[in-house]
């Protein structure tokens, strides 16, 4: 994985590398025809022309092939430009404080936080935290009042094993007092460390945790 620590810059991979070769293969074809088409004019007979119909046909195709490798060529450039600006988009997050909103939270050094809120008052509130694989490791009862609250989780499971750090997700169950749903809000909170580029779109890494720009709410100094 490489990586690219708060005040140092990277060299990103090569996006382009397949298009390239496609935008190779398809100058070939249109050598070789472009190729085929001279050696049939310099040969043809003189007496018996190429039919006039059949000859537009080919200049048509000369032409849509042509048109092909310009697309791709302009297609190459919008993809290398908008890579270049999400490389620099990422790096502008180094040493920043993000927040996300879907219960992704980083236990780091056997500390994790969230904070969430309910829309209305519930009569019961359960409280789960799983692993990157989707495995419960913790449930506990959480506040049933409307408002913020706070989260801090030791990372320790259910037995009060110490958990490694990494991803966790914390999702809530609050239920009314006629037994419906209550809608609730989660956020937490970490710090840009580094940003990995070894994938096929940057992924911001807080701690042992990664995201994807995508998954930032907000992002602060």
């Amino acid at each position: 994985m490489t990586v690219a620590p708060v005040g140092t810059s990277t060299t990103t991979p090569d996006p382009n590398a397949g298009s390239t070769a496609s935008a190779q293969q398809l100058a070939g074809n249109f050598d070789t025809f472009l190729t085929l088409l001279t050696t049939q004019l310099q040969n043809q007979d003189p007496l018996s022309p190429m039919d006039s119909n059949q000859f537009t046909q080919q200049l048509v195709e000369f032409s849509g092939v042509e048109q092909q490798i310009n697309a791709n060529k302009n297609l190459e450039t919008l993809v290398s430009l908008t890579q270049g600006r999400t490389t620099n988009d990422a790096m502008g997050y180094l040493g920043k404080t993000v927040t996300m909103s879907d219960g992704k939270g980083a236990l780091i050094n056997g500390a994790a936080n969230w904070t969430y809120a309910l829309d209305g008052k519930a009569k019961a509130n359960t409280l789960t935290v799983t692993d990157s694989t989707g495995k419960s490791v913790y449930t506990t009862a959480g506040a049933t009042g409307t408002g913020a609250q706070t989260f801090a989780w030791d990372g320790k499971d259910m037995y009060g094993n110490q958990l490694p750090d990494g991803q966790y997700t914390m999702t809530l169950n609050p239920v009314a007092d006629d037994g419906s749903a209550v809608n609730y809000a989660v956020a937490s909170k970490g710090v840009v460390a580094q940003v990995d580029f070894s994938g096929s779109e940057p992924q911001l890494m807080i701690g042992p945790m990664e995201i994807s720009l995508s998954e930032v709410a907000a992002l602060q100094d």
